[in-house]
């Protein structure tokens, strides 16, 4: 069983609804697909919102390990994204010797604004944390009282690993940043991000790769069956 835990915003409430549907009809393996939604850690989250936050889950997901138990391993995705590959090759590159693996991208946007009108913000190891294959057992570190606490460079940077060895990478494909990496065939890419704002905004509509989300749109929600 795949544990897969996507960050739920009630702003993008169709793009969780299609990327869980990308990564279900694809997975070669059962899977288990949680929301990290805000009103079901009442109870164990209670920080307040601040202005970079761009996400409801931009500071939740890190209670992941927790939600595990810190047992065995999870995937964590941000929703603005579509997987077009059978999530078990991603599964498969689990190495016990790290705790978090991740793309390690070089981000730097350019622009200072981006989807509805939110600060773009620039920090060392961005969007590492947007897809994330997490060793619950060695990320103990993540109670909820730290990730309560903790500022978002802290959760973001993964400063609360005792080394950055413990830092595994994997390929860039399962986190192809849309209109910042280099446009390819969507053929050899496994999970397309739209980081700036996903074509379900008006305004992003036409953004790459948007062809490929609608038609998933298309999909998901036919009943002519």
């Amino acid at each position: 069983m795949i544990k897969i835990f996507i960050g739920f915003d009630h702003k993008e409430i169709v793009a969780y609804n299609i990327l869980q549907h990308s990564i279900n009809i694809r997975s070669s393996l059962p899977i288990s697909i949680c929301p990290i939604n805000l009103n079901h850690l009442k109870d164990i989250f209670n920080r307040q919102r601040n202005g970079l936050q761009s996400t409801e889950f931009s500071f939740s997901r890190f209670l992941v390990p927790y939600l595990c138990n810190y047992e065995c391993w999870a995937i964590f995705m941000d929703c603005d994204m579509l997987v077009v590959d059978d999530i078990k090759n991603l599964w498969d590159l689990r190495n016990d010797k790290y705790a978090v693996m991740c793309v390690k991208h070089n981000h730097k946007p350019k622009e200072d604004i981006k989807f509805l009108n939110q600060i773009q913000t620039q920090y060392e190891k961005k969007n590492w944390s947007s897809v994330m294959l997490i060793n619950c057992e060695k990320c103990k570190a993540l109670t909820p009282e730290y990730v309560n606490v903790a500022s978002g460079l802290e959760l973001h940077r993964f400063k609360w690993l005792e080394s950055e060895d413990l830092i595994g990478e994997i390929p860039q494909k399962w986190n192809h940043l849309v209109d910042y990496n280099d446009h390819v065939d969507v053929n050899k890419l496994s999970n397309l991000h739209w980081t700036e704002g996903g074509p379900y905004f008006e305004k992003y509509k036409n953004s790459g790769y948007s062809q490929n989300w609608f038609l998933e749109f298309k999909n998901a929600t036919k009943t002519d069956l």
